[in-house]
Order: C-alpha cells, then sequence, then structure tokens
C-alpha cells in the first residue's frame, strides 16, 4: 500500500488529470484548505495542492516560511511542525500568484462519517432543542459539510463543494447534530477549537466506504462495483431510471382522480366529501380500510373546528412521519411538501390560512410501495396563537388512482468503494485527531458479515490516513421496531453485537444507545446523549484519561455453575445497578438445545448472576437480544447502559 499519499492518487491517474490545464498554471488549493479551517494540534501537518510542473511554491505560517516544488505531475506539498492550539492566523501561499486564508485556528479536527444519524442536522432537532440552537455563537467550533460525491474510477483528489464555516443560531441548523453536541463538550472541557469535517451519507453501508484495497478481502462487493467502473454505463443507467420514474409520476398524475382536469379539485375546502369513508389516523390503510396493500395515491380529509383565538395567526400543522411522500393543504392552500417518509412533517403556515369556525385539511398522499399510511404514535396537531388541536381519529380518504410500486433507481452513493473514493479520498492528506463513525443501521439485513467490514474499515482508514493510532469512535445502534415479548432472533442485536467485538481494535471506543432509540423512528431526536457519550469515549481513547468512565457494563466472561452462570463485565465503573430499581431484566439463558427463554438474574458485586428454572444446563446467555430490547436495565452507576452481547455463536 503507498505510504506517499500524492503517488497513490497519481498512481490513479486522478492529480496528474486535475493538473493538467496549462492555462490554469497557478497554485491551487482543496477546498479543506481554505479560510476559516481547524487544523489539528500537536501533529504534523500537511498543506498541499497544484501548480505548474516545476513551480516553485512557498507556504507562511506563524512567522515561518516552508518552500517546495511542484512535482512534474503538477502536485505540491509541506509540512508543517506540531503546532499549538490557537488562532486566529493567517497563511499565505506564493507560487505565481499570492494567496492569503485567514480566520485559521488550530484545535482538535474529527471526521464525522456514516449514513443519516451523522448526517442529521439540528434543524431536524430545533423544537427539542430551542435553547441549544439560540445559544450556539463560538467561533472555535465550526464544520466543513462535504456534499455527497461517489466515485468507481479510483479516489478523487478534491472535494466537490463546502466551506468552513463557524458555529452561530444560524449556521447551527446545518450542523450534524451529533457531530455538534460532540463538539460542544470537547470544546467546553480542552478549551481549543474544534472542527468537524462532514461526509455522512443517508443510507450508506459499510462497504461504500472500503478502499479498493480493502475490498479485495470481500470478492463479493469488489464483484458488484465492478460494473460501476464503466461511467457511460452509469450514465446510460441512470438516464433510464430517471425516465421510468418521471413516467411512473406522470402516470400517477393523469391516473390521480382528485386532480383530474375539468373535475373539481378534491383539495378545494368546498369539495362535497360527505360520502368519503373514514379511517383512524395515525395508522395504515393496509390495515385500517378495505382497500389493502394498495399504492398510488390517496386523499386524506379532516375537517376542524378552529375558535376564534386561532383564526388569522400564523401556526403550525405536525403531521408525524408519512409513508411516502404528501402534499398538505389547509383550506385549499398547499402548506406544505414533502418526498419521501423519514423528514417529520412541520409545515409552518402564515396569518390568513386559518378562518374561525370549519378549516378543512387535505392530505394528497403518495404510497411508492409498500404500506403507506400515517406513522404510528406521533404528534399529529394543528397548533395557532398558543392553543392546540389534536388531529388524531377519524380521517375521512379516498383513493384517487392506483399504481404499481415505483420503478426501482439504482442508489450508486451505496455501491461498494463509491463514498470512499469521493469523500474519504480527498482528506486523506488533512492531518485529523480521530473519526466519529455513526453507521449500520444499512446493513443491517445482512449482518453476518458486518464485524469484517467495519474492522477492515478501520484499519483500511489508519492507513490511509497513515495513522496507525488513529482514534476510532463510533456509536452502536440504537433500539428501534415494536417490542417482542418472546426471545427470538434479531438482525439489529447481530449488527450491536458485532459493534461491540470491534472494540478488541485498539484506540477505539463505543457509544451504547440502546435507552434513546424510538420504535418508530430510524432517527431517534435524542442526539445530545449520543454526542456526550461519544465525548467521554473520547476522552478516554483519544485525550487519554484514565479515569474517565467512558462505557457502561461490557460482557468479558461466563462461568457456569450447576444452574447459575456468572458473568463478568468491564466498564463497571463505580458498580453495577438495575436502572430504576427493580429487578435485573433483559437476560435470556438456553441449553445444548439451544433455545433461549427469559432468565432471572441479580448483581453480586461487580458480576452478574443469571438462571432459569427451564434450563437446568446452562451453555449460553445473551442480554438486550432484541431489535428494541425493552426492560434491558444493567447499567454502571455512571448512568451508562450496557452493551447487548451473546457468549455463544449459535
Amino acid at each position: 500500500m503507498p505510504t506517499n499519499r500524492f503517488a497513490q492518487l497519481a498512481a490513479a491517474g486522478t492529480l496528474a488529470v486535475l493538473a493538467a490545464a496549462p492555462a490554469r498554471a497557478q497554485v491551487r488549493l482543496p477546498r479543506l484548505v481554505s479560510n476559516g479551517m481547524v487544523l489539528q494540534r500537536e501533529a504534523p501537518v500537511r498543506i498541499w495542492g497544484w501548480a505548474k510542473a516545476g513551480e516553485a511554491v512557498s507556504v507562511a505560517f506563524q512567522g515561518k516560511t516552508y518552500r517546495t516544488t511542484a512535482s512534474p505531475a503538477g502536485q505540491w506539498q509541506v509540512q508543517l511542525p506540531a503546532l499549538k492550539a490557537g488562532g486566529p492566523y493567517e497563511m499565505t501561499i506564493d507560487a505565481s500568484n499570492h494567496l492569503v486564508l485567514k480566520d485559521i485556528l488550530v484545535g482538535d479536527v474529527w471526521f464525522c462519517a456514516g449514513q443519516s444519524n451523522m448526517e442529521l442536522p439540528m434543524r431536524r432537532v430545533r423544537d427539542k432543542y430551542p435553547q441549544e440552537v439560540a445559544t450556539a455563537n463560538n467561533p472555535r467550533i465550526r464544520q466543513f459539510d462535504v456534499p455527497m460525491r461517489y466515485a468507481f474510477n479510483g479516489p478523487k483528489a478534491d472535494v466537490t463543494g463546502g466551506s468552513w464555516v463557524a458555529l452561530t443560531p444560524e449556521t447551527v441548523l446545518g450542523f450534524s447534530a451529533v457531530g455538534y453536541f460532540f463538539a460542544k463538550e470537547i470544546n467546553a472541557k480542552y478549551q481549543v477549537p474544534v472542527g468537524l469535517i462532514k461526509v455522512a451519507v443517508g443510507g450508506s453501508p459499510a462497504e461504500a466506504w472500503l478502499s479498493a484495497d480493502a475490498l479485495k478481502q470481500f470478492p463479493k462487493y469488489e464483484q458488484q462495483a465492478a460494473p460501476y467502473r464503466d461511467s457511460a454505463a452509469v450514465v446510460g443507467i441512470q438516464q433510464r431510471e430517471r425516465a421510468a420514474v418521471g413516467d411512473w409520476y406522470k402516470r400517477l398524475h393523469q391516473a390521480d382522480q382528485g386532480e383530474a382536469p375539468g373535475q373539481p379539485k378534491w383539495s378545494s375546502p368546498s369539495y362535497d366529501a360527505s360520502a368519503w369513508p373514514t379511517m383512524p389516523v395515525p395508522g395504515y390503510w393496509a390495515d385500517q380500510t378495505p382497500l389493502g396493500m394498495v399504492n398510488g395515491v390517496l386523499w386524506f380529509r379532516k375537517e376542524v373546528e378552529v375558535p376564534a383565538a386561532m383564526a388569522e395567526k400564523p401556526g403550525r400543522l405536525e403531521l408525524g412521519t408519512l409513508v411516502d411522500a404528501d402534499s398538505t393543504y389547509i383550506n385549499g392552500q398547499l402548506v406544505g411538501t414533502t418526498a419521501y417518509q423519514y423528514p417529520p412533517r412541520k409545515y409552518d403556515f402564515g396569518p390568513g390560512v386559518l378562518k374561525a369556525g370549519k378549516n378543512v385539511i387535505m392530505v394528497r398522499l403518495i404510497s411508492n410501495g409498500g404500506r403507506g399510511g400515517f406513522t404510528r404514535e406521533k404528534t399529529y396537531q394543528l397548533t395557532a396563537g398558543g392553543q392546540a388541536l389534536d388531529l388524531r381519529g377519524p380521517w375521512q380518504y379516498k383513493l384517487g388512482g392506483t399504481m404499481t410500486p415505483t420503478p426501482g433507481t439504482t442508489t450508486f452513493q451505496y455501491q461498494p468503494g463509491g463514498l470512499y473514493n469521493g469523500l474519504v479520498a480527498p482528506a486523506l492528506p488533512y492531518a485529523i485527531k480521530g473519526v466519529l463513525w455513526y453507521q449500520g443501521e444499512s446493513n443491517v439485513g445482512h449482518p453476518a458479515d458486518y464485524y469484517a467490514l467495519t474492522s477492515s474499515l478501520v484499519t483500511d482508514w489508519r492507513a490511509h490516513f497513515q495513522r496507525p493510532d488513529l482514534p476510532f469512535l463510533y456509536v452502536q445502534l440504537a433500539n428501534i421496531n415494536a417490542v417482542k415479548k418472546e426471545p427470538g432472533e434479531s438482525n439489529q442485536a447481530l449488527v450491536r453485537d458485532a459493534q461491540r467485538r470491534l472494540l478488541a481494535l485498539p484506540r477505539t471506543g463505543m457509544a451504547v444507545i440502546s435507552d434513546v432509540g424510538e420504535w418508530n423512528d430510524i432517527h431517534p431526536l435524542d442526539k445530545q446523549t449520543v454526542g456526550h457519550r461519544l465525548a467521554l469515549a473520547a476522552e478516554k481513547v483519544a485525550y487519554g484519561d484514565p479515569k474517565v468512565v467512558a462505557s457502561g457494563p461490557l460482557y468479558q466472561t461466563m462461568k457456569t455453575t450447576g444452574k447459575q452462570v456468572t458473568l463478568t463485565f468491564a466498564g463497571v465503573g463505580s458498580g453495577l445497578e438495575a436502572k430504576g430499581g427493580g429487578p435485573l431484566g433483559g437476560f435470556t439463558v438456553a441449553g445444548a438445545d439451544h433455545k433461549f427463554v427469559p432468565a432471572q438474574a441479580r448483581i453480586e458485586g461487580n458480576k452478574v448472576i443469571v438462571w432459569s428454572d427451564q434450563v437446568p444446563a446452562p451453555v449460553a446467555v445473551r442480554y438486550a437480544w432484541a431489535d428494541n430490547p425493552e426492560g434491558a436495565n444493567l447499567y454502571n452507576k455512571e448512568g451508562l447502559p450496557a452493551s447487548t452481547f451473546r457468549t455463544d455463536d449459535f
């Protein structure tokens, strides 16, 4: 594996291509090296770019000048010595042109990667944390939000856009919520600037983040990626799929009786819907109407009596989350539209929309496939003038048009290696403190290889960042889905257990969040707890504080005596406890038949004793082994939950 980053990229041809335009012979910089950047403290720092072959380049910073000459391929770099935290500073780069970079800080830089729970911005949780948003004013916390990009023909040399943005009440809305809460704690504790490089991509599986070197260990994924190296074929696929989806929506619109030309629009408040049947909301029409698993477009209508105190006032319509896409009207006025199922529907509207007396809310809901409807146990209300109307209960509905499921499309950004080449490779020369990784949901469908993928990813990134000791901190999957009363298999638990085993790699840390999830939402809102637990892991792993209790109980060993199993744990802190008092829950036990049954458990000192009268000769124990392990209440006295684990490999 190349040890010189520029040799590696030159071998792939990328830098040579980027430096090949003779009309642009002036020195150029990667986008990460720009105004407002945060440089890593107490470590060698590379500054790099492109210039005319053989051109002399000088970089001046903190009173010292560093000189180099551009290579025949037009690449150059200088290395600054370890820097102390501080700033702001200026940097000048001189060749045939003169560049000045301003407002540079020196502190700790964290590489924030993974999928949508790392990507999720503070904008999505602003209602949960209004005070955080209002007071987020710290120029020493900054984020560089890298636009999504995938590539299959080798690593790219630069990102496609982005800039360093300092934290203010306005800009915080675009910050990764997990990253923000993490950075806030690190900045407060160590009093150093914190920079976040956010490269997360919603829905991305682990294999998309592996380099070509790492993918060689996984022939299945390497073969999966091979067709996408043909750029012309990729363009052809994209064009055909866009046309097919566009045709689907065109036919949907033509089939929708609610918008039929020459007919009264169903969105009109004067439309006579008295004959429409009703369905309880929230819920799914496959369960609650004779329609069954129909896809296409359904219209939902709700009449509400608005008191005079709410009339003519600005307000908000909240409709939980809807499956899949909606356009929503109040009294015939469009107040909001969302193209897919996950974002919460929080539609703000101005004065003049609501009137005293009868008002009509109409939702045009498109189901692209599967079960369409209104997600249960979410907020459904209309607020204005300090009052709220509950919108749960019967809604009228009518099928506008039936369609087959939307044609499938290729998620190119999820294909093996694509995100490594497009997002990780361009950042490799940039010095960082460590990695924050929140990913795994998209690998739940094939959990058997998750440990191999993520352990390879850690090793792979450390090799390419040229940091064998690079701290790698990650988030274990949250609890999700409906609670099941009987023990059973769980892909979610398999992934969580693979994440637990990843701690065997040096300089890794894990934030357990099986107590902060939401059964009906893959994007739980409590990102503050996630950021806090990642910060604890950083204090121990990256900052070397041996006094920090950074983890809840982590399974170590088991010993069987008769029908009892004695378990030992690391991460006990100042002691084990059953959170909330009462009996210890979440344990199951199995004998030689491999059939797990609920077990009793008690704490004895720093150990846990597990047994069941149904299993006279136990051979294995599992804890929190479910998608949503309700009742799993083993914690340490520092308030950190135990990780999911199993002692078997059945």
